[in-house]
């Protein structure tokens, strides 16, 4: 059996892939067990934002795993230690947790966020107020924070102690933030949920409402931190900070990890046995996402991501321009969507076809998260492409 026989064999049938085995990476191009080149304007889900094989990351990697790959949270490793100190130094935090994954760091935020106050006593504040079509995980404690009811389905009963308001809404905000809410958890760019970015006055509002009533303010920043929007963390663009932050997705370029930052006044929630993880910071993991650290938070490589991503932008509102089925484009940096008037997956599929890899999300929704490296002159093919299927 080749590849893709053994994996529907064998692996679950829980994903809808596309028909083809990619062997092989370089910058921006994916190439498949035939030698087919395809650019990648999704990064394995806005993973990848240095590209496949970026030589720097490669040689993290194989350096780290000569050395040490994992001894356990119960000892000290340096590489854990450097990481902490550098994501401290580039943010509004004090303290880090080191996880798995999007999820887990997202499991992490919420328990911080409810024992923070319930160790001071105020066992009555455990509510979490989420956004509608958010999207924070597929663990059962994440899929409750989560505000999409589609893929909820056939995991009831959920969690308790979550609310669901409509995002961009401040006074559903208002109407929702009573005494027994301990905090309130939102992407500042709904990635999943239409590239739908915050509003900057409706952030400006939250975050006085929370310093008004002491809850916690939790930005899910898994898809949009790491330099994907354009700063190296998106909160950045609206000149706002929250108390508790989660990184996952492109903080390693590809090797799992999670994150979950917190100001020493949040931090206090987790004490010795509080929280754990067996994988979470391993040395291998940290050294990698360390070095992407420091490549992605260079003041030039961030210019250029935003104007990459103002560029891309311009060239999809020509095409809005030109073509009615478009009725949106909107995003930050390089997290981009496309809202249309029929079925995405048409495009999804007919662009694969003719070598580009998009995604489509909320059926009539194209979004596109390019690794960070992408050229003008793919950006331009891509649209070609797509001006030619509309």
């Amino acid at each position: 059996m080749n590849t893709i026989e053994k994996t529907n064999e064998f692996v679950f049938q829980t994903y809808l892939r596309q028909g083809k085995a990619f062997v092989r990476g370089e910058k921006s191009t994916l190439i498949d067990e035939e030698g087919t080149k395809y650019t990648d304007f999704l990064a394995g889900i806005a993973v990848c934002n240095l590209g496949h094989c970026h030589p720097k990351i490669t040689q993290a990697i194989e350096k780290q795993a000569k050395t040490l790959i994992h001894v356990s949270n119960l000892f000290y490793t340096s590489p854990q230690a450097d990481l902490a100190a550098c994501l401290v130094g580039k943010s509004f935090a004090d303290r880090v947790f080191f996880a798995n994954s999007g999820a887990e760091a997202n499991e992490a935020a919420i328990k911080l966020a409810r024992r923070y106050f319930q160790s001071k006593g105020e066992k009555s504040r455990y509510k979490i107020i989420t956004m509608e079509q958010s999207f924070h995980g597929r663990t059962i404690a994440t899929l409750s924070a989560t505000g999409q009811d589609k893929i909820k389905e056939g995991f009831y009963p959920l969690l308790e102690g979550f609310v669901h308001i409509p995002f961009n809404d401040i006074e559903a905000l208002r109407e929702a933030l009573d005494e027994t809410v301990c905090a309130m958890m939102m992407e500042p760019v709904q990635g999943e949920g239409g590239v739908i970015p915050a509003d900057p006055l409706y952030l400006s509002q939250v975050r006085a409402l929370c310093d008004e009533t002491g809850t916690l303010l939790i930005f899910d920043e898994i898809q949009t931190g790491m330099g994907r929007c354009g700063t190296l963390f998106a909160h950045e663009l609206y000149g706002i900070t929250p108390d508790i932050m989660t990184l996952a997705k492109a903080l390693a370029n590809g090797i799992p990890i999670g994150a979950m930052l917190a100001t020493s006044r949040a931090a206090q929630g987790f004490d010795f046995g509080s929280h754990a993880t067996t994988f979470g910071g391993t040395p291998l993991a940290t050294a990698v996402a360390l070095e992407v650290v420091n490549i992605i938070s260079e003041k030039k490589f961030l210019e250029v991501v935003t104007e990459k991503g103002a560029y891309f932008r311009q060239k999809l509102e020509e095409l809005k321009e030109k073509h009615s089925r478009i009725l949106d484009v909107r995003g930050k940096g390089l997290l981009v969507g496309v809202e249309i008037d029929e079925d995405a997956g048409f495009f999804v599929a007919n662009c694969f076809k003719q070598g580009f890899i998009i995604n489509a999300i909320q059926d009539k929704i194209l979004r596109f998260a390019p690794p960070l490296i992408i050229e003008k002159n793919q950006i331009d093919r891509l649209v070609a492409v797509l001006d030619n299927l509309f």
